[in-house]
């Protein structure tokens, strides 16, 4: 960290990086959203040199915010760890005070506890960032929504309202009504969120997994109609439709 830190102060002193030195806290973070979804799909591809060198960028943004508070007198990095780590020793009491809890929801319900002292006068939802991915922020939404008590009581009830937005989807869908289509088809997407949640399921790795997995096919795809000499934009149905079973018979799913 120390080399780190020596290399951000040569690009910011006065022989350093044009560039660098016009850098705000500001328009680093659009690099810094960019670079954490580089290491997101790092990490989800289980590649661990790419893990380390998309970390690696990360923290370099990390510490250039960081000194650049620094250096407005705002705060020190010193400030920022002694900060989060008091947080977390204060939040999980269960590992650094004698105390204990009978369940994880007890253990949930003293999070949010402690998380109302430090967030005084704000409203529970508020610490969820605006600009969170959509399936992201509904996990987040309805994660809050149960810590507090304010979700249904079991997995049936998420089934019959799923049933429920459904049929609202339908019913608007052969309406016509595309405003109304738009919004049913929302409540839907909210509710099965809900109800991945419950079963352990993150709806946006969940879906991440699944465009992976169909790019990966559909890759496997243009190369048997290459190897074919088949040109996709002459394709029948029919002639896609097989392509794509022996592209799943290859890699030994009966899933479509």
């Amino acid at each position: 960290m120390q080399r780190l830190q020596g290399v951000l102060e040569a690009l910011l002193g006065p022989a350093g990086c044009p560039w660098d030195r016009e850098q705000t806290p500001r328009t680093l973070a659009d690099y810094l959203v960019e670079e954490t979804h580089e290491l997101v799909e790092a990490i989800r591809s289980e590649d661990p040199a790419d893990i380390r060198e998309e970390l690696g960028d990360v923290w370099f943004l990390l510490l250039f915010v960081a000194m650049l508070m620094e250096r407005s007198g705002s705060f020190t990095l010193s400030d920022v760890l002694d900060q989060a780590a008091a947080k977390m020793t204060r939040r999980h009491p269960h590992v650094f005070a004698d105390v204990e809890f009978a369940n994880q929801d007890a253990l949930w319900a003293n999070w949010e506890k402690e998380k109302k002292k430090e967030k005084a006068g704000r409203g529970p939802f508020e610490g969820i960032p605006a600009s969170l991915p959509p399936l992201l922020k509904a996990y987040r939404l309805h994660s809050k929504a149960a810590r507090l008590g304010f979700t249904w009581q079991d997995e049936q009830g998420v089934r019959r309202q799923m049933d429920r937005e459904w049929q609202e989807w339908e019913q608007a869908e052969a309406a016509g009504d595309r405003e109304s289509s738009c919004a049913e088809y929302g409540d839907y997407l909210f509710t099965l969120v809900e109800y991945g949640r419950r079963k352990g399921h993150k709806a946006n790795e969940a879906l991440d997994r699944a465009n992976r997995k169909f790019l990966a096919r559909f890759e496997r795809l243009t190369q048997l109609a290459d190897a074919r000499g088949l040109a996709l934009n002459n394709l029948g149905m029919d002639e896609w439709n097989m392509l794509w079973d022996e592209v799943k018979r290859a890699d030994g799913s009966k899933q479509d």
